[in-house]
């Protein structure tokens, strides 16, 4: 059963190192949901912003442990997708 791709797609993750890398290498990166492959990264991107998808890299970010004063914490983990833009392709995502 094919999942909706914008059940795929979390959100874009806009950060100083993320704006440089789309700039420089057109390359965009999103939080994907835990269970999506490269593939199913791959075909919602391309069906949700009309774009050519060139490679896609995908990488785990885990907890970390946090402390505010007493309280002890973990941030949350993260799914991330590096999903680099043909040649002409662009996301405006700003």
């Amino acid at each position: 059963m094919k999942r909706n791709p914008r059940d795929i797609i979390v959100r874009p993750i806009i950060t100083e190192k993320t704006i440089q890398m789309q700039d420089q290498d057109n390359k965009v990166t999103f939080e994907v949901k835990k269970g999506a492959n490269k593939v199913e990264v791959r075909q919602a991107i391309e069906e949700i912003f009309n774009v050519k998808v060139e490679k896609v890299n995908i990488l785990n970010s885990k907890p970390k442990a946090k402390r505010m004063g007493q309280h002890e914490g973990m941030t949350r983990s993260v799914r991330k997708a590096i999903v680099k833009l043909a040649e002409g392709s662009n996301i405006d995502i700003l």
